[in-house]
């Protein structure tokens, strides 16, 4: 298969293993969210969509609604980037689980609070890039995370100008964890073009 695959031509059965991948990051990020919350932590069937750039923030929502993102670029046998996203509400809570049930002060996130939060983005990518790399063979290493908290449509902008050769699209995993309470993340990742053809050629296609 040729390594410079168009992503606007992807088959359906490409788009089946990709939500292969979505389904076993999901699961693997909410085990290693369970232990770092150290509660039972559930998660629905996560919904995997392939998107254009211009329809993720109203998938989210709307593209004015205010999201803690977590932004990594991934190396090694593939590049792109990924990003964890979290609406603004949804990462309070988290942040404050994960510090022991802490209220959070204020409408902004203190400085603890936001290395609490990439702490959170970086476990969770893991384990999605984990996934990626078992169900591959390939290796993967993401950088140092960026945490930026923004409207949803400025956040999505930061890949859809670095990756926006690949036609515009992008893989949308939401997953829904809850505990007590119920809490939207939604997982992000933009392989460049050469990095598609990659995966669907380890993957056997």
């Amino acid at each position: 298969m040729d390594e410079n695959i168009n992503i606007d031509q992807m088959e359906e059965q490409y788009f089946d293993v990709l939500k292969e991948i979505g389904n076993i990051g999901a699961g693997n990020a909410t085990t290693a969210l369970s232990q770092m919350l150290g509660s039972k932590v559930d998660m629905k069937v996560p919904q995997v969509k392939l998107l254009e750039f211009k329809d993720v923030g109203t998938t989210m929502g709307g593209e004015d609604q205010i999201v803690a993102g977590i932004y990594l670029v991934v190396e090694g046998d593939i590049t792109g980037s990924i990003m964890f996203m979290q609406k603004k509400e949804s990462a309070k809570v988290m942040v404050s689980k994960l510090m022991g049930g802490m209220p959070s002060e204020g409408d902004d996130f203190s400085e603890m609070e936001q290395s609490a939060l990439k702490e959170i983005g970086n476990i969770i990518t893991g384990a999605y890039l984990n996934s990626l790399s078992t169900l591959t063979g390939l290796k993967i290493f993401p950088s140092v995370p960026d945490l930026c908290i923004d409207m949803a449509g400025a956040l999505l902008s930061v890949p859809a100008i670095e990756f926006g050769t690949i036609g515009d699209k992008l893989l949308l995993i939401q997953t829904d964890f809850t505990d007590d309470v119920e809490l939207s993340g939604y997982f992000v990742l933009v392989p460049d073009e050469e990095s598609y053809g990659k995966i669907m050629k380890s993957l056997g296609f």
